[in-house]
């Protein structure tokens, strides 16, 4: 009985190298985010007769969607995608209008497709955390990140996942952010695939980014953070990746909108990559101070060895969401606001640069096609200038990443679409 308990133990000891192997494979196709420009992809609109079972979400924030009860400022131009869905709006000559379903594979594909068709090198996928956090939220969101998944390896674009912790309250949702993961590396197998998949790698390890760390609104710790940190690093199974901290602007300060706490910091130099969230920080005018901040920013990741991406965003407004703010709040200016920010950021010494938003219409961010006749009525709609196509945000994004990867020559003059 001894030797056969002896055995055992050492068939048992000498199994746990394999037990414990790590489930990520050690390549992929996209290795490093410097040299890319990628976009954060909601994926979060819906029709009542998607199958989701969501209603109009993130259309209207609640009862009828209608003309006066909406809560998205842009109108999506839907006229490549394979299936719509009618809505009560009319357009200036009586004629319906229809809205898109990120619930449908159609619309991630089609979304896909213009990324490579205009040389957008990716999208960093949202998982919020109430949306991880509800059985049927959850469903909707897999569904469209399975469908990104073989959209983004049909069109050989690269793709990551983003945590928003937005809505998380108290330390103990770390737990279903760990759980979640996993549920992604066992399920949907997301970075075990080898160097044919297309799922982001950093430092020559997959590529996660946790957004909302150290703003000073949270009811979350930097301790629950540091906790989830040492999980994907260190965990021999799940662990073993690179990590994207999402910050405040004025990280590097600990004021305004960052906790005044220095572990914040340090949490920094464990991570990766820092990103700054910009959005409605500055506009045109004032972006000049901004870019200065970016050229510090920078030379404290040097000192720190930490990389940087500046957050980059054509323009802001969320007035149909919220009616006493300003309708186009920050504007756009034929593409020049969004031009400079991606010249400043590039003439700063950014290696990369992440684009708020591909599909955010809700705050008047998107850069993918916008139509260029919207809905009348007791809703009003941003429109791009008469001379600027709808997609204009679309060529300028890939452009930028021809100038990352060295194809193209920045110019500080916007680039005009051929």
């Amino acid at each position: 009985m001894f030797f056969k308990t002896a055995a055992f133990f050492l068939v048992f000891l000498l199994l746990q190298p394999c037990l414990a192997q790590t489930r990520h494979s050690k390549n992929s196709a996209f290795m490093s985010y410097k040299g890319l420009v990628m976009a954060g992809y909601q994926g979060w609109f819906n029709s009542p007769d998607d199958g989701a079972k969501r209603g109009w979400n993130h259309y209207v924030a609640s009862g009828r969607f209608e003309p006066g009860n909406c809560k998205i400022d842009m109108w999506p131009d839907v006229s490549e995608y394979s299936k719509v869905y009618p809505t009560a709006f009319t357009k200036a000559d009586g004629s319906p209008t229809h809205l898109f379903s990120s619930y449908d594979v159609s619309t991630v594909q089609l979304h896909f497709k213009w990324m490579k068709d205009y040389g957008v090198d990716g999208v960093f996928m949202q998982r919020f955390f109430a949306s991880i956090n509800s059985d049927k939220d959850l469903a909707h969101t897999d569904k469209v990140l399975s469908a990104a998944l073989q959209a983004s390896q049909k069109n050989r674009r690269a793709i990551s996942v983003m945590y928003d912790l937005s809505g998380m309250e108290g330390d103990e949702g770390i737990e279903v952010i760990i759980k979640d993961w996993k549920h992604l590396v066992d399920d949907l197998k997301l970075t075990s695939k080898g160097v044919s998949q297309t799922y982001l790698y950093h430092n020559q390890r997959p590529l996660i980014a946790i957004w909302g760390v150290g703003f000073k609104d949270r009811n979350y710790t930097l301790k629950a953070i540091d906790k989830l940190l040492d999980f994907l690093k260190n965990n021999a199974t799940y662990g073993g990746c690179s990590v994207l901290l999402g910050v405040p602007a004025f990280w590097r300060d600990l004021k305004d909108d960052a906790v005044a706490d220095s572990d914040l910091h340090d949490l920094i130099r464990k991570a990766d990559i820092v990103q700054p969230w910009f959005v409605g920080r500055y506009n045109e005018q004032s972006y000049a101070r901004f870019n200065a901040r970016i050229i510090d920013d920078l030379y404290w990741c040097k000192l720190n060895h930490v990389d940087y991406v500046p957050v980059v965003y054509p323009g802001f407004s969320w007035h149909n969401m919220y009616p006493r703010s300003p309708f186009n709040q920050i504007p756009r200016n034929r593409g020049q606001f969004y031009w400079k920010q991606i010249a400043g950021s590039i003439n700063a010494g950014a290696q990369m640069l992440y684009i708020a938003m591909f599909d955010e219409i809700d705050e008047g961010t998107a850069i993918f096609k916008i139509s260029k006749d919207p809905p009348i009525g007791k809703s009003v709609f941003i429109t791009f200038e008469q001379d600027i196509p709808g997609d204009y945000y679309l060529f300028l994004t890939g452009y930028a990443g021809e100038i990352l990867k060295g194809s193209k020559t920045l110019s500080l003059n916007v680039p005009l679409k051929p």
